[in-house]
């Protein structure tokens, strides 16, 4: 049974320490943007790091690998790309990646970056979905070096997955995520409950994460461009028809982008 510490991290950064079986010390850690705080936790939770596994480059992501790889003397997995030369165990679309009591599914979900992977775990009671920064909590990451097209694909992919999937993304942001997709769907009950109970998760400065990918379904604007609703409110944003979910879901973004709360 894979246990999953989530390490609070940086500004808003979560890093997600893997311990695939109770009976053993080593584990995982994905995303170390940070060393210090993943010392702490191996050291709280008497475990030894075994390995280091990335999503994509960005520095928030990747700013503890040396330090973490010069004390523990790890493998580092993740993405060919020259913006992260401590990798490597490079890993590419429809590999699995073996570990002593856990395997992670590798897909490709570009569009945050063009480098970025994400890593499934089939191995439990529901699967459990580690996505960096491509989807959020009610959002998804921002097009950086990546189209809207090959995000939009990606989410779409992740859509795909079954609902009661447990999503461990990069970041905690569901709070600033709901607020804006209140702004999309003001009419979305169940949206509304997530905002009111996320913001009683926050004020308790609890965690929002993992989330249950059905209430991405239900509430993540990104994830329902396909809808009625959706589109009248990015048709009103921009002024025009728009006549694929593709191009409702490139409006969406850039409002996201340009949103300030009254």
């Amino acid at each position: 049974m894979l246990e999953i510490y989530s390490i609070p991290a940086l500004d808003s950064n979560y890093f997600w320490l893997l311990h695939p079986r109770p009976t053993s010390p080593w584990a995982y850690i994905v995303d170390p943007g940070d060393a210090s705080p993943v010392i702490r936790a191996l050291e709280h939770y008497q475990l030894q790091l075994a390995g280091i596994i990335i999503t994509h480059h960005h520095h928030d992501h990747i700013d503890g690998i040396d330090e973490l790889v010069a004390r523990y003397q790890v493998p580092v997995f993740g993405p060919r790309s020259a913006r992260i030369p401590q990798v490597n165990h490079y890993l590419s679309e429809g590999e699995k990646l073996s570990l002593p009591g856990l395997e992670l599914e590798v897909m490709e979900i570009p569009g945050h970056t063009q480098d970025h992977l994400a890593y499934l775990n089939h191995g439990g009671p529901v699967a459990q979905l580690f996505c960096g920064d491509t989807l959020f909590g009610a959002g998804c990451g921002r097009l950086l070096d990546g189209t809207a097209a090959q995000l939009y694909a990606s989410l779409q992919r992740l859509a795909r997955l079954p609902p009661d999937t447990m999503m461990y993304c990069g970041h905690e942001y569901t709070l600033a995520n709901l607020r804006f997709a209140r702004a999309v769907e003001p009419d979305n009950q169940t949206l509304l409950a997530r905002l009111e109970a996320v913001e009683e998760l926050r004020h308790c400065d609890q965690p929002t994460l993992p989330a249950h990918l059905g209430m991405e379904l239900e509430t993540n604007p990104f994830l329902r461009v396909h809808l009625p609703s959706v589109r009248h409110a990015a048709e009103a944003y921009i002024g025009h028809n728009l006549a694929t979910p593709l191009e409702v879901f490139t409006v969406v973004r850039e409002w996201k982008n340009n949103f300030r709360e009254d």
